[in-house]
This record gives C-alpha cells, sequence and structure tokens, in this order.
C-alpha cells in the first residue's frame, strides 16, 4: 500500500518524465516548498485513477474520464505556475 510520501514522489517522477524541459524545476522547487510534493502526490492519485478507468474501457466512465484527464490538467497547469513563480 502506498504512503503520502510514495505517491508525492511517485508524481514528481510522473511529472518529470512528462515535462522534461521542467525537470530541474520540478526538483528544486519540490525541495523548497512542501505544497509542491503535495500537488505531485495529488497529481499520481488523478492519473492513476484517470489510468485505471481508462484501461476498465467502459463506455460508461467516459465522463469520469473527461473529469479525471481536467483534474490532471489543472494540477500539472497549478504546478508550472509554482515553477515560474520561484
Amino acid at each position: 500500500m502506498k504512503t503520502e510520501r510514495n505517491y508525492n514522489q511517485q508524481g514528481l517522477l510522473k511529472l518529470m518524465l512528462k515535462m522534461p524541459a521542467l525537470r530541474g524545476r520540478l526538483q528544486i522547487v519540490s525541495m523548497r516548498k512542501p505544497e509542491m510534493l503535495n500537488l505531485c502526490g495529488a497529481f499520481e492519485e488523478a492519473s492513476l485513477t484517470l489510468e485505471r478507468l481508462i484501461r476498465e474501457n467502459d463506455p460508461l466512465n467516459r465522463q469520469q474520464i473527461e473529469e479525471y484527464q481536467n483534474i490532471c490538467h489543472e494540477i500539472e497547469e497549478e504546478i508550472i505556475a509554482i515553477c515560474y513563480q520561484e
């Protein structure tokens, strides 16, 4: 079972892969601002749920898939904004 720290670290790694241009900034900011790591953890949880919903391939999940895609996108945008504020 994943702990909050695991979610935070896995989310950070996933975001570093997804946004290679911000890789260094993500590392620096996540060490300076604990709220950044919390956002990384939230991204990990949301992206895992999104991946599961897509894998299930159930037409009834379409609305939830869109919702989780939006959540992931919003978290990414917030993280990018924080990186450029630093």
